[in-house]
């Protein structure tokens, strides 16, 4: 029975991490700020909620990120002065329309390790409503959103939505979360078990299931009572099976003409950064140009 009456207003952020792949440059700078061309990663993220309806977002920080609540803040005096003196009025009004994207509220992580511990961090804002979850240091870039793609089919059937995304090279399908799935209609998928990590041999599918969420509040209480897991962590993943162990439907959405960024490692930051660019009105052309002339 579907249970989606309930309309989506808020969505939860996870940007606590240290991003130790990136030292030294996050020794001082969240990853999450890492620059894709001229925004941050975590804008990109923010930027899908609010094109998707998203009122409230939630961003649940750790040490060292005020750079994230500066940047979504209106900007200071200062610079205001400077961009109306220099006629930069185009500027300026991007600079404000990023504090006016949503309602920003933020969190301070407490508790053990694991992507399940921000989620939770976050319940006394959510309440007893259900919600969204993107990741602060990874977006996919579809038209329309991925989160616009999700909310009706959570509306339609309840339960849990997660996107989806296929895996075309099969040595990569062990970084990610891979679902056994059963189709009930165009681009939905029921979810029968969600493997982390397979050896790409033992993959149920190429369908990864990761980096968006549609959960209902009863995750809280399932973050709760579940036990930290690989790594001694608190996985997501394991309260989400939880709830599919007590009938909870989990649903999986391949999200239609969308590609995943993934600025988690050096490289696969790079490719974005590069991919980004080249999508870039401002610079597009004479970047492609300059790549061309490189002797590779």
């Amino acid at each position: 029975m579907a249970n989606g009456n309930q309309k989506i207003r808020k969505v939860v952020v996870p940007a606590a991490g240290f991003g130790t792949r990136f030292l030294p440059q996050t020794k001082a700078m969240p990853k999450e700020m890492l620059p894709i061309v001229d925004k941050p990663v975590i804008q990109y993220v923010i930027e899908e909620a609010a094109a998707s309806g998203i009122e409230d977002i939630v961003i649940v920080t750790g040490a060292l990120k005020r750079a994230i609540e500066d940047h979504f803040d209106v900007p200071n005096a200062d610079l205001i002065k400077n961009l109306e003196a220099g006629g930069k009025k185009e500027l300026l009004e991007e600079t404000r329309r990023i504090s006016e994207l949503a309602n920003f509220i933020y969190v301070r992580q407490k508790g053990p390790y694991g992507n399940g511990t921000p989620v939770l961090a976050a319940e006394p804002v959510i309440e007893k409503e259900p919600f969204a979850v993107l990741w602060g240091d990874e977006f996919i870039y579809a038209t329309p959103p991925r989160l616009s793609q999700m909310i009706p089919v959570y509306e339609k059937y309840g339960g849990i939505i997660i996107s989806g995304v296929r895996i075309h090279e099969k040595e990569e399908l062990v970084r990610y979360g891979i679902a056994d799935v059963e189709l009930v209609e165009g681009n939905v998928f029921r979810v029968k078990e969600i493997v982390e990590k397979p050896e790409p041999h033992l993959a149920p599918s190429n369908l990864a299931t990761h980096g968006a969420y549609i959960l209902p509040p009863a995750i809280f209480d399932a973050l709760r009572a579940i036990k930290p897991g690989r790594g001694g962590e608190l996985w997501l993943v394991d309260a989400i099976n939880k709830l599919k162990e007590d009938g909870v439907p989990v649903y999986a959405v391949e999200i239609k003409d969308g590609k995943y960024y993934d600025t988690g490692n050096k490289l696969r930051y790079m490719e974005t950064v590069v991919d980004m660019a080249l999508k870039h009105p401002e610079i597009k052309d004479k970047f492609r140009e300059f790549l061309k002339r490189l002797d590779l």
